[in-house]
């Protein structure tokens, strides 16, 4: 089996070879890496080609600042493998990874398979699992990962799985958006069966605070925060198409993506201007009484949802004094 690795590359010069060390150091034999450099203005587009001559595994291409998205989706047009893995160039693997997703496709006959990760500070320390492995492999069809994905409790990052080639055929990572995995995954997984998870975690996401969606500033609105919301209702629209007894599931997590959404909005964009987030408001005002019935939802959230539907200004500002922000 063949399996192309796509790493999208952009100003990274300090942890770029770390990454592609820890791919080349596989122990899958046929593996193919494709270096897209996303406009590196830093030195990082030279260290790609002198990777490049590195090791016959591994070819470069340039192109302007696009994004990761369109980073990799140049990295999907060149694309040779049976298989197609990401590894973002902050990142890095353990060597057995795509060993193990591809020891477990051959044995499941499944078009995807998925394995652990854990977080790792800029300082070496671990970080608290974000999504909690699972103590033995599990086999998992994909409306149940669409209910886990619901949940906040399932993983679609497309770094920790491998997927067939075909998959890819007609779809690509939406461009200029944040949260692009979640979006193409749930279309995804309806041309999915089922897929392995591996208990194991051999992806290292290295917790950089400058990252698009890793900011510590409290002042940044990232746009990560609007496009969960358009995600949401995305996703419950799907949901109502193929899973309609996951509908309930649905609604709770649209409910929940508006909360984080108005829990971050900065107070001062909190206007009658702001028409994204009046729809917002007034979503929650519409759909108040139906989250209170939501099992789904917790006493926390459905306090939140009430009191952020009602008085939302007044309420951010509380919540900010209270935590200090």
């Amino acid at each position: 089996m063949k399996i192309t690795v796509i790493v999208p590359v952009y100003n990274i010069i300090d942890c770029l070879e770390r990454c592609v060390n820890s791919i080349l150091a596989q122990t899958h034999e046929g593996l193919e890496i494709i270096l897209v450099d996303d406009g590196s203005t830093d030195g990082t587009a030279a260290l790609c080609d002198l990777l490049e001559k590195k090791d016959i595994r591994i070819r470069t291409f340039h192109k302007q600042n696009g994004g990761s998205s369109s980073a990799r989706n140049m990295g999907l047009k060149y694309a040779t493998g049976d298989f197609i893995g990401f590894v973002d160039s902050d990142d890095y693997i353990e060597p057995d990874m795509y060993e193990l997703l591809a020891d477990a496709v051959a044995r499941t006959g499944s078009k995807m398979a998925q394995i652990s990760r854990d977080e790792i500070n800029e300082d070496g320390s671990r970080r608290e699992d974000v999504c909690i492995p699972p103590k033995e492999e599990l086999l998992i069809s994909s409306k149940d990962m669409m209910r886990e994905l619901l949940m906040h409790r399932g993983d679609c990052s497309f770094c920790t799985r491998i997927c067939a080639a075909e998959l890819f055929a007609d779809r690509r990572f939406p461009e200029g958006e944040l949260n692009e995995d979640f979006k193409l995954l749930i279309d995804m997984l309806g041309d999915v069966d089922h897929f392995p998870i591996l208990p194991k975690q051999c992806y290292h996401v290295y917790y950089r605070m400058n990252s698009n969606s890793r900011r510590s500033d409290k002042n940044d609105f990232s746009r990560v925060f609007t496009d969960i919301v358009v995600n949401a209702d995305m996703a419950e629209k799907l949901v109502n198409e193929r899973y309609p007894d996951l509908r309930q599931v649905a609604f709770r997590f649209g409910m929940f993506q508006r909360l984080d959404y108005m829990l971050h909005i900065p107070i001062e964009q909190m206007t009658a201007d702001n028409e994204f987030y009046r729809k917002v408001v007034g979503y929650m005002r519409e759909n108040r009484k139906r989250a209170m019935l939501n099992e789904y939802l917790t006493r926390k959230n459905k306090l939140y949802i009430f009191l952020l539907s009602t008085w939302p200004e007044r309420t951010r500002k509380i919540h900010a004094k209270i935590r200090g922000l």
